[in-house]
C-alpha cells in the first residue's frame, strides 16, 4: 500500500489489517470446549490521548485473548508479527504497550501529505459517506407559542442542530423539524389572560390564576375546548393574532442563533390525526377509563406505566398528538431515521409513547431515536416558564456581551452565540449544565470565544503573509499540530455514530491550543526555507477549525 491514506481511510486500512491478523490466529486456535460459549469484546481502533503512544492504538489483543485462550501479550506479539509483514508504507512502526495494546506510528511524510489534502479538500475535509442513503429527520427546539423563548430552549436547539450537521457531514440527507404546541391548556391560559387585557407574559398570569381561582380554572378549561374546536370567532381572532406574533418572534431568534428549519409541525394539526388513531384502536390497544382513553403500558413492560391519550374532556393529550406527529412526519418526509431531541423530564413518557407506537406504527417505532438531554441552569438554579422565573435568550445574550465588553473586547451576537453553544456542547449529552459566564467568554481556552479568536487570528496571520502556503515545501521537523489535524475525519465519524458532538468540541479546543503553541515557537511569516510549509499548516488549521465550528453551529468571524 502506498502513502496517501488519510484520516478515516487510514483507520479503515489499519482495522482491516488487524482483522486479517486475527483471522489468521483464529484458524490455528483450538476448538472451543463443547458447551462453552465464545467470549467476544469489541475491538477498538482509536487515537491515543497521549501523542507519545502513537497515532492509532488497538485493544485487539486484550479483546480476543480469552477467545483464543492465550495471554493478551501472547496475542499481541502474534498480531504484531503479522502486521509488521503486511503494514502499509504509511505506517512507520508498530509497538506493543502495557498489558497488550498495539500502537501504530505513522510516517512523517504521511502528515506532510495530509496537510496538502486538507488544503485541497478545503470545506469538504472531514466529510464521509458512512450514512449515505439515509434520510434523517431531526426534530428539536419545539417551543410553545404564547410562551417565552428562554435559555432552556437553547439545549435542544443547539444539540439538535449539531446532530443534524453530523448526519450531513457523514453523508445523510437531513431535514430539521420543529414541533410547536399551538393548542393545549397552556395556550388557553394565555388566551384567557389576553381576554382580560394582559399583554405582558399572558401565560404566566393565566397559569397563576388557573392554580389559585377555581372559577377561572373552569373558564380556561372551557376555553381550551373552544380553541381546539375553533367554534368562537372572537376567540379565534385573538388566538390567531397571538399565534402569528409568537411564530414571527421565533423566526427572528432562529436566524440570530443560526438555526433553520426545513419542516414545521403544529399540535393543532397532529392532534386531529392522533385523536383518530387512538379512537380507532380503542378496545384493541387503548382502553376507556373514567371517561378518558388510556394505554396500559405496564401490561407489556413492567417498567412502564399507564398514560392518558384522550382526556375526560374528549381532547387528545400530548401522547396522542405525538402519535399523530409520527405519522405526519413520515407523510411529509419518508425518513429512514427520526431523531427526537427533548429534555430528560419526558424520558419515561416517551418510553410509553414508543411502546404504543410499536403496535400502531412498528416500522416508524424502529426508526425513531429519542435523544434526551439535561437542563441548562444558571448558578441560581432551574428556571420555570410556569412561574415566569425564566431568562429569555435575548437577556442572556445581552449579559454575555456585557461580560465580553468588560474584558475590553468588542461584543457581537456571533460571540454570544459561540459562548452559549460551546458551553452546551462541551459535555456529553444527558447531564445538566450550569452556565458559567466567566468561562463562557474566556479567550484563554475552553470556550467558543477562544475558538473564534483562534480562527480570527489565523485569518489575520494569513492575510498579513500575503501569499499562499505550500504543503510541498521544505520541512525539517514535524510539529505536534500536524499529528492532530489529520484526525478530524475520524472525530467527525465517531461523533456521528455516537450522537456525541462533544468529541468535536474537545478536539477543536486541543487543536487550537496545539496550533497556538506552534505559532508561538515557530516563525511562520518570513523568507526562511520552511516558512511556506508553516503557512500551509496555518491554512490547514483554519480550514479544520472552520469546518468543525460549522458542525457545532458556531459562527466564525474573519476579524475580532
Amino acid at each position: 500500500m502506498r502513502l496517501g491514506y488519510y484520516g478515516a481511510t487510514m483507520k479503515a486500512v489499519i482495522e482491516k489489517l488487524v482483522r486479517e491478523a486475527l483471522g489468521i490466529i483464529s484458524k490455528g486456535m483450538q476448538k472451543p470446549v463443547e458447551g462453552e460459549r465464545p467470549h467476544r469484546e469489541e475491538i477498538v481502533i482509536e487515537h491515543p490521548t497521549d501523542l507519545s503512544n502513537g497515532d492509532y492504538t488497538t485493544n485487539a489483543a486484550l479483546a480476543t485473548a480469552r477467545q483464543f485462550r492465550m495471554a493478551p501479550l501472547e496475542v499481541a506479539h502474534l498480531l504484531k508479527d503479522y502486521i509488521d509483514l503486511h503494514k502499509p508504507d504509511a505506517v512507520e512502526r508498530v509497538e506493543i504497550a502495557g498489558p497488550g495494546f498495539i500502537n501504530f506510528y505513522l510516517q512523517k511524510d504521511f502528515f506532510k501529505k495530509s496537510i496538502g489534502e486538507i488544503i485541497e479538500k478545503d470545506g469538504d475535509f472531514g466529510k464521509s459517506a458512512i450514512f449515505a442513503g439515509e434520510k434523517v429527520i431531526v426534530e428539536h427546539t419545539d417551543p410553545n407559542p404564547f410562551k417565552k423563548l428562554h435559555i432552556g430552549h437553547l439545549m435542544p436547539m443547539t444539540i439538535g442542530t449539531s446532530i443534524a450537521n453530523l448526519f450531513r457531514w457523514n453523508g445523510a440527507e437531513v431535514k430539521e423539524a420543529v414541533y410547536q404546541g399551538d393548542v393545549g391548556l397552556h395556550v388557553a391560559k394565555a388566551v384567557w389572560a389576553m381576554q382580560k387585557g394582559i399583554t405582558e407574559d399572558p401565560y404566566v398570569y393565566g397559569n397563576k390564576t388557573y392554580d389559585e381561582d377555581a372559577g377561572a380554572k373552569q373558564e380556561i378549561i372551557e376555553l381550551n375546548k373552544k380553541i381546539y374546536e375553533r367554534t368562537d370567532a372572537e376567540i379565534n381572532k385573538l388566538y390567531d393574532a397571538g399565534r402569528k406574533a409568537s411564530l414571527e418572534y421565533f423566526e427572528t431568534m432562529y436566524k440570530i442563533l443560526g438555526t433553520k428549519f426545513d419542516l414545521y409541525f403544529f399540535e393543532s394539526d397532529t392532534a386531529k390525526i392522533g385523536e383518530r388513531v387512538v379512537r380507532d384502536h380503542v378496545g384493541e390497544i387503548f382502553q376507556k377509563s373514567d371517561g378518558a382513553i388510556v394505554f396500559h403500558a405496564e401490561e407489556y413492560d413492567p417498567s412502564l406505566h399507564t398514560r392518558v391519550f384522550i382526556n375526560s374532556e374528549g381532547l387528545p393529550t400530548y401522547e396522542a398528538k405525538e402519535l399523530g406527529l409520527a405519522k405526519a412526519k413520515f407523510q411529509k418526509y419518508a425518513y429512514t431515521k427520526s431523531v427526537v431531541v427533548t429534555g430528560n423530564e419526558i424520558r419515561e413518557y416517551f418510553r410509553v409513547l414508543l411502546a404504543a407506537m410499536k403496535f400502531i406504527y412498528p416500522d416508524l417505532r424502529d426508526m425513531t431515536k429519542h435523544l434526551p438531554h439535561g437542563m441548562l441552569r444558571l448558578p441560581s438554579g432551574k428556571m420555570s416558564s410556569r412561574t415566569g422565573d425564566v431568562i429569555s435568550i435575548e437577556e442572556i445574550m445581552s449579559d454575555i456581551k456585557k461580560a465580553v465588553e468588560e474584558k475590553g473586547n468588542t461584543a457581537t451576537d456571533e460571540i454570544a452565540v459561540a459562548a452559549l453553544k460551546y458551553m452546551i456542547l462541551k459535555s456529553s449529552i444527558g447531564g445538566d449544565i450550569v452556565f458559567d459566564f466567566e468561562k463562557s467568554v474566556s479567550t484563554e481556552g475552553d470556550s467558543g470565544v477562544y475558538l473564534q479568536y483562534a480562527y480570527a487570528r489565523t485569518n489575520s496571520l494569513l492575510e498579513k503573509a500575503g501569499k499562499k502556503g505550500d504543503a510541498h515545501a521544505e520541512r525539517s521537523e514535524m510539529h505536534e499540530v500536524e499529528k492532530l489535524l489529520y484526525r478530524f475525519p475520524d472525530i467527525v465519524e465517531r461523533a456521528g455514530r455516537e450522537y456525541a458532538p462533544h468529541y468535536i468540541t474537545t478536539y477543536l479546543t486541543e487543536l487550537a491550543a496545539s496550533f497556538n503553541n506552534f505559532y508561538a515557537h515557530e516563525q511562520v511569516i518570513g523568507d526562511g526555507p520552511e516558512s511556506a510549509y508553516r503557512l500551509a499548516i496555518a491554512e490547514a488549521f483554519k480550514i479544520v477549525l472552520k469546518n468543525g465550528l460549522s458542525i457545532l453551529g458556531i459562527p466564525t468571524q474573519e476579524r475580532m
